[in-house]
């Protein structure tokens, strides 16, 4: 018997960002982009570090991929994605699905939406949109209990990212267990998982990416909501995330200067770089306060892994909706 040839596997770095994706809330005086890098400069990128397949996932803006369409008409290498951030309702938890193959209209009708994420969901899978729940721990501080906050989310998307270029280890390793957990217990209803660079400078596009079974764009899209998709490459760590930071304080200060599309008008970017130079002391203050936030992230991430492998016993004093996770 002539065996079966292996499947054919595409792969995508499905959490990319690009100018489109607005301006950055730390120092907001500054002006200062969340990233400069160019729609096509992502485009090159990512297909010669052998992605087969080009996404962006600005925040709450498809402007990027329109442009490389516009650039590109007819590319079947480019899905149109988005980093839509959401609330959980009845809480003030901020959550970000990816939503990929989506469209111009999908994109309108999702803004009205997007204060109850269950509510965008349900729009975006209904209309045959992709879904993935990015960083599920970025945001959370244990408002409520984990299993009541990420049950709802997983049950609402395709997948979830477990590799994340920014996130630690810890993060992205619990995202994992968990998806793992929740396709043991709802085997009809499975989540896939995908991994994506989260890159908002060059250098790092493509560092982690998804992988899904197909041969066309359409293909993976259907991998991925069917929850066949995996997430690998490289985990976050202090010193990528200094590189992803200045990289980024280096691209505003060329942008200042007209070496990088900045998106301010002259007067904006003289009144930019006196305020920059005012400011020199303070812009190596981010990297200081991203790194406490990143130990504080550690700490709660190690205690939701033993809150959720928690073994109900006896006046254990673990309430039986928070136990038994995995």
């Amino acid at each position: 018997m002539t065996p079966e040839p292996t499947r054919r596997r595409l792969r995508a770095d499905l959490h990319v960002h690009s100018h489109h994706s607005g301006f950055t809330s730390t120092m907001r005086p500054l002006r200062s982009r969340d990233c400069y890098s160019e729609p096509e400069e992502v485009y090159r990128a990512a297909r010669a570090r052998g992605m087969d397949l080009v996404v962006l996932t600005d925040h709450d803006s498809i402007d990027g991929c329109l442009e490389l369409l516009e650039r590109h008409p007819g590319a079947a290498d480019i899905v149109m994605g988005e980093e839509i951030a959401c609330r959980v309702p009845g809480t003030r938890v901020l959550v970000h699905l990816g939503a990929f193959g989506l469209t111009e209209r999908h994109h309108r009708d999702v803004q009205p939406l997007r204060e109850n994420v269950f509510d965008a969901a349900a729009f975006l899978r209904g209309e045959g949109v992709a879904l993935v729940l990015h960083h599920p721990f970025h945001f959370f501080r244990g408002e409520i209990g984990v299993r009541e906050y990420l049950d709802p989310l997983l049950a609402a998307v395709h997948a979830v990212e477990v590799r994340n270029g920014t996130m630690t280890a810890a993060h992205n390793d619990l995202s994992a267990t968990l998806a793992e957990a929740w396709n043991r217990r709802h085997p009809p209803s499975p989540v896939g998982t995908t991994g994506g660079s989260d890159a908002h400078v060059l250098a790092h596009v493509g560092s982690a990416y998804t992988e899904a079974p197909g041969r066309t764009r359409e293909d993976f899209l259907e991998s991925l909501k069917r929850g066949e998709s995996t997430g690998d490459g490289l985990h976050g760590t202090y010193g990528r995330l200094a590189s992803e930071i200045y990289g980024v304080v280096a691209n505003y200060w060329g942008s200042l200067v007209g070496l990088r599309r900045s998106g301010l008008p002259p007067a904006h970017r003289l009144q930019g770089i006196a305020l920059s130079l005012l400011l020199m002391p303070f812009q190596f203050s981010p990297l200081v306060v991203t790194a406490l936030l990143r130990r504080g992230e550690q700490r709660r991430v190690e205690r939701w892994r033993r809150e959720c492998t928690a073994e109900r016993q006896p006046g254990s004093g673990v309430h039986p909706n928070r136990s038994e996770v995995l």
